[in-house]
């Protein structure tokens, strides 16, 4: 680990700056205008990621040893809808898209305080996001050659697509017209599936077959596809994942005001409970549906977003209550590191290594606890790197 940090800190390949520490850092922190560091984005941003790096397993194991209404229901929360729908898991990736874009005011606005031009800038939000995009590749296989069968639109691409093309907006425009363009990225997709015809279906034909999305998909997008017949991180979904992103902007722009804190929690609770409103009254017409990111879904995950974001802001900032939060803060300070870690160090090899003979002697208990021991390794992987100082972020 020694040997990564003077690596790390040698190469300089996020912002071409090392800390006091000597580790690279490729964003800035959340701060306020006076200073004082946003701990409620770090820890919902360790909220998302809770549920990617084992928190569902431990969930879907409790069904297994005690099956009842409410822990069948909590399991199927862990799983995607699937066409059309909306269950826990889908809100996780849009959260953290949204979180994406509520960085970009602190962190764009910081650079400038110390004196970056728009060359700096665009630099480095280029270099950001050729990273994200490379790191996504690697994850899904760019290394083994066989290009063919790899599945080129990956989750990373997409965080870095969305970022490059928020920062950009960020740059060069105000919040009225950042709205404007997420707004219209919405009404578009939903006017280009309605009216716009397939080949050998028509127009207007909203299912897996005949729907705008996977014809673009099929025509454009060269290996293998996510879902076989089209592909959750698709062409036309990046860019309402774009307006995800841009709705974290506008939301990041709100915190970043001067603004009292509790009329800052208060902004963002009233456009949380809007944007569900507005999301299931659109659904109706034009179904949510997390796999090719739908207007409505847009608008309803945003909803929750805000509300989880009000929420996390009122008690970690406003209130001051932090130590509940850091299980949840150690995980989202290094959250790339562990969403491609996990890829490459077999966790769930270690946990049976070191628990199986534990394990064996808990009876019903042992799925549960098998589940909640692969959790707590990556936590405390993620907690070594903490005490080290090491955030590798892209």
């Amino acid at each position: 680990m020694v040997m990564l940090e003077r690596l790390c800190g040698a190469a300089g390949i996020a912002n071409g700056e090392t800390s006091k520490q000597g580790m690279f850092m490729i964003e800035h922190e959340p701060l306020l205008p006076s200073g004082q560091r946003i701990h409620s984005v770090d820890a919902l941003r360790g909220f998302a990621m809770l549920w990617i790096i084992g928190g569902d397993e431990v969930l879907k194991s409790l069904a297994k040893v005690w099956s009842t209404p409410a822990t069948e229901m909590l399991s199927r929360q862990m799983e995607h809808a699937g066409w059309e729908g909306f269950r826990f898991l889908d809100l996780i990736f849009p959260l953290f898209l949204f979180l994406v874009g509520v960085l970009l005011p602190f962190s764009i606005g910081r650079r400038r305080a110390q004196g970056a031009g728009r060359k700096a800038l665009y630099v480095h939000i280029a270099k950001r996001a050729l990273i994200l995009i490379v790191l996504g590749l690697v994850n899904y296989g760019l290394l083994r050659f066989d290009w063919d069968q790899m599945r080129w639109s990956t989750v990373l691409g997409r965080i870095g697509v969305c970022y490059f093309f928020a920062a950009l907006m960020v740059i060069h425009t105000g919040w009225r017209t950042q709205a404007l363009v997420a707004a219209a990225i919405l009404l578009l997709f939903w006017a280009a599936l309605v009216f716009i015809p397939v080949p050998g279906y028509g127009p207007g034909v909203l299912t897996p077959e005949g729907c705008l999305t996977t014809y673009l998909d099929q025509l454009l997008i060269p290996g293998r596809l996510g879902l076989g017949l089209y592909d959750r991180q698709g062409i036309l979904s990046t860019f309402t994942a774009l307006s995800t992103t841009l709705l974290g902007v506008l939301a990041g722009h709100w915190l970043h005001s001067g603004r009292h804190p509790r009329r800052k929690a208060a902004g963002l609770l009233v456009p949380g409970l809007a944007g569900l409103i507005l999301g299931r009254i659109w659904g109706r017409f034009f179904f949510i549906s997390r796999n090719i990111w739908t207007s409505s879904f847009v608008v309803y995950a945003a909803g929750w977003s805000l509300l989880l974001l009000a929420a996390f802001y009122w008690i970690v900032d406003v209130k001051g209550y932090r130590r509940w939060a850091f299980f949840l803060t150690v995980i989202g300070m290094n959250s790339i590191t562990i969403w491609v870690g996990q890829r490459c160090i077999d966790f769930n090899y270690t946990a049976r290594y070191l628990f199986n003979g534990i394990l064996q002697h808990t009876g019903t208990l042992a799925p549960v606890l098998a589940a909640f021991s692969v959790l707590m390794l990556k936590w405390l992987f993620l907690y070594f790197l903490h005490r080290h100082k090491i955030y590798l972020k892209a």
